[in-house]
């Protein structure tokens, strides 16, 4: 059986960061304007007045302190509360394809590749920024790589289920070498003037090379033991932002155009689901919670966290065992596991076994049992 390994990963970072002072400053001043704009009318009881957010709000409810983002300014400013990101000519890079190669060639000088020993990328993550040509063909380009590419989306599941896209690719010889990259501009389709969610993503873009254990020339690479992906229908995490908007245009502008959610209906599903897939995951590979070293998991929400990790370990897990990445990038959909992955995966040593897990919109659920070499 051909194994397959983790050899490189790579994570680019945008360079401006919003606090939670920051970002709360801004909603109270777009919700004291609203309320004041609307006075007359919340009176009477025709508009609801809007609530203001606060620092220990949000952390509590999430863990979140700061998220990195595109566009700062955008965001901050009460009239507009969105980031902007100018249109660029086709004859230039696209943001999304820019911030890939920059996470790709910081994973690819990791696993000592070049782009002549990569044969298809991968781009998958939550939101495309166009439907064609393919981000990941643009990708291949501007790194110069032959062989083929294509997106994928399975929203915040979609880093996972791409690596086991591509162990599959290399296990059945289509592939000996695979680019799988995640950006993620997850405030562009944040609502930021909606109090429950104004807080919960951020910016990032990860990479991950995966390739044939035989070719791989990286010290102490991640070998591949096994994927389990898993899907369940469910509107709880929607976003119906699409095409065919424009043939109802009733609908343009409308809150569902963005990201929505039913949070205590996702918490209470998604937990059990999660811990249920890696238990069960381990069992059919043998390996028990007392030999689990760490748990990459998606970065949503610290208290989803702590308990999916309380389930799998039978214990609470210590910050070692589970680290978090989540106070500083926020949520950052596919991307949250495999920048804890990145930043928290090299002090394993030879055999120890973790995994790699990601879950929501769907719901999807991907995990990828490791073992380092």
């Amino acid at each position: 059986m051909t194994k397959v390994v983790i050899s490189g990963t790579g994570v680019f970072t945008p360079s401006e960061a919003i606090t939670n002072e920051e970002l709360v400053e801004a909603f109270n001043t777009y919700v004291k304007n609203f309320n004041a704009a609307n006075k007359d009318a919340i009176e009477r009881g025709e508009v609801e007045a809007l609530s203001e957010s606060s620092v220990p709000f949000i952390e509590k409810a999430s863990g979140i302190q700061q998220r990195f983002v595109m566009n700062k300014d955008g965001i901050l400013d009460p009239e507009i509360m969105a980031p902007r990101l100018p249109e660029r000519p086709n004859e230039e890079p696209s943001i999304l394809a820019e911030m890939a190669v920059t996470a790709a060639r910081d994973a690819l000088k990791q696993a000592g590749k070049s782009a002549k020993d990569v044969d298809a990328v991968l781009v998958a993550c939550s939101n495309l920024q166009r439907p064609y040509p393919a981000i990941a063909i643009e990708v291949q380009d501007l790194l110069g790589i032959d062989g083929f590419a294509f997106d994928m989306n399975v929203a915040c599941s979609s880093a996972t289920f791409g690596i086991q896209q591509a162990y599959d690719m290399i296990r059945s010889g289509s592939a000996k070498c695979v680019l799988v990259t995640s950006p993620e501009i997850c405030t562009g389709h944040l609502n930021f003037r909606d109090r429950d969610s104004h807080f919960i993503f951020g910016d990032v873009a990860t990479a991950v090379v995966v390739e044939n254990a035989e070719t791989a020339t990286a010290e102490h690479p991640f070998e591949i033991i096994s994927t389990r992906l898993k899907t369940q229908f469910s509107n709880n995490i929607r976003n119906n932002f699409g095409f065919l908007n424009r043939t109802a245009p009733e609908g343009i502008g409308a809150k569902d155009k963005l990201f929505v959610q039913e949070g205590r209906k996702v918490f209470k599903e998604v937990v059990p689901m999660v811990s249920a897939m890696i238990l069960e995951h381990m069992a059919d590979e043998n390996i028990g919670n007392n030999s689990l070293k760490r748990m990459w998991l998606h970065q949503a929400n610290a208290n989803m966290n702590d308990l999916i990790g309380k389930k799998v370990m039978g214990r609470s897990p210590s910050e070692a065992e589970q680290p978090n990445i989540l106070k500083d990038y926020a949520n950052t959909s596919s991307a949250g596991s495999i920048i804890a992955f990145n930043k928290f995966s090299e002090d394993l040593d030879p055999g120890d076994v973790g995994v790699i897990c990601s879950f929501g919109a769907g719901y999807s659920a991907g995990s990828v049992l490791v073992r380092r070499v």
